[in-house]
């Protein structure tokens, strides 16, 4: 897969750790600058290091996706330090299981509502103008939840719908324009998100109980999907959700 990238600009939210830290990493190996934004600057920093110590090339950024105003500024950032922006991962993200009569159920909700269904539209609307200029390629992160319940999780589970329902409506209106939107909807896969959860529960067992492939996912499996997502790979490809569940769905 190597070149297939080259030339390519490309901004990932949530880029700090898990998801997002693979696939900034994957899209610099095959070519991309990558511009790695998160909101722990940490985490940004040391996923850019990552990245340079591999021979590639990556610029940290902070970025609260729930702010307007950092995302402005980050689109000027990228404009004035790399050039055009081509490639968009909307991958920021938040879970929070609790059921709706937890006493946190209202907090968790709107900190969920404006992470992960907010988030992605802020981010999209403060790059929309480079992506119509390259016509680029949006890459949003949904979940098996975009399709389906799991316990204790109504608001993860509505977001997940809203990033599903958001990539359709995009491509239909961006398609014009020559933008392509794409999502992916991973299954279950470990990641310092769910650590504390996995430690705690059963979980992950549950989750590998209904999975055929008979194991968790990790960070890493979702790479391959995203590069071929944002690569001329998928050039008739928009609209679409991409599972990257192990068979999740197919039960």
């Amino acid at each position: 897969m190597a070149g297939l990238l080259e030339g390519d600009i490309a901004v990932v939210t949530g880029a700090g750790s898990g998801i997002g830290r693979a696939i900034a990493k994957g899209f610099a190996a095959v070519g991309a600058k990558v511009v790695v934004a998160d909101i722990n600057e940490a985490g940004a920093s040391e996923t850019a290091s990552m990245i340079a110590q591999a021979g590639g090339e990556a610029l940290s950024a902070v970025l609260d996706v729930t702010d307007r105003a950092s995302c402005a500024a980050l689109a000027e950032i990228v404009a004035q330090q790399y050039g055009a922006t081509s490639v968009l991962v909307n991958n920021a993200g938040i879970v929070r299981r609790e059921p709706i009569t937890a006493d946190k159920a209202n907090e968790d909700w709107d900190a969920i509502m404006r992470v992960n269904a907010t988030g992605p539209y802020n981010v999209t609307k403060a790059f929309l103008e480079p992506l119509k200029e390259t016509k680029g390629r949006i890459v949003n992160i949904g979940s098996i939840q975009s399709h389906v319940h799991t316990g204790n999780a109504v608001a993860y589970t509505v977001a997940k719908h809203g990033v599903l329902g958001f990539t359709r409506a995009l491509a239909a209106e961006l398609g014009p324009d020559g933008i392509r939107v794409n999502a992916i909807g991973p299954g279950f896969i470990r990641t310092p998100l769910n650590a504390e959860n996995r430690a705690k529960t059963d979980t992950e067992a549950q989750f590998i109980g209904k999975t055929p492939l008979g194991r968790a996912g990790e960070a890493e499996d979702i790479t391959g999907p995203a590069i071929f997502l944002a690569s001329a790979m998928s050039a008739f490809v928009t609209g679409a959700l991409v599972p990257v569940d192990g068979g999740y769905l197919t039960l």
